[in-house]
């Protein structure tokens, strides 16, 4: 635990993972995908990965404060996305725009302590700077039969036009939601909650039965 201090605040920020010997277990450790991905096929329509412990940080701004918007390029290295529904990554940083004034930004998760900690030492004003790593995780699902899995799981229309390389939505997934990113031609991002994280594996598990699902480590 930590103080940062700005101009108006003394603010508490709690490095998740303080000491590298603690080992972080991701929402779905327990399915031991990596087994899965050893024994099971290598071929398939659908692959799945869990790209596990990342840091996940949520950011609540006015994008038209010029100040903010500086500090957010300067600790990122990329500009805050500023268009509905849009997106933008540089190296392991992703950002996606969520709500006029809300970011969700995922990086490497040791590296998470640090961004937010440079941004409550560099921020002044009226934000919201909040470490939601430990409440949910991301997973990938890739490969010629992704979007027909997507399609079973949620009413989003995927067509190319209507949903290009880096458009985000946050919509309904089977019983529970995904914020959806589409991160390449037949590459999709769902960053889900730990708490559906098991049900949406199992339910991804029978929507790919029919393409053949291949876990990847």
């Amino acid at each position: 635990m930590s103080d940062v201090k700005n101009e108006t605040a003394t603010v508490s920020v709690m490095n998740q993972l303080p000491d590298a010997s603690i080992v972080g277990q991701s929402p779905l450790f327990h399915a031991d995908l990596a087994t899965i991905a050893k024994k099971g096929p290598s071929t398939g329509g659908v692959s799945f990965k869990e790209e596990a412990l990342l840091g996940h940080i949520t950011l609540r701004m006015n994008a038209d404060n010029a100040e903010q918007m500086s500090v957010v390029e300067k600790v990122l290295g990329v500009a805050l996305p500023t268009q509905p529904l849009t997106s933008v990554s540089q190296g392991d940083v992703v950002v996606r725009w969520i709500s006029p004034d809300e970011w969700l930004i995922t990086v490497p998760g040791l590296q998470a302590f640090d961004i937010e900690t440079a941004f409550q030492q560099n921020m002044t004003g009226h934000y919201q700077v909040v470490n939601v790593s430990g409440g949910q995780t991301l997973v990938t699902l890739s490969g010629k039969h992704a979007k027909d899995v997507i399609k079973k799981s949620s009413p989003i229309d995927l067509h190319p036009s209507e949903f290009p390389v880096g458009k985000v939505v946050t919509s309904v997934f089977a019983k529970s939601s995904a914020v959806i990113r589409r991160s390449g031609e037949e590459t999709f991002e769902l960053v889900i909650r730990r708490s559906f994280s098991d049900y949406l594996w199992l339910w991804i598990q029978d929507a790919s039965r029919e393409y053949g699902l291949v876990v990847e480590a």
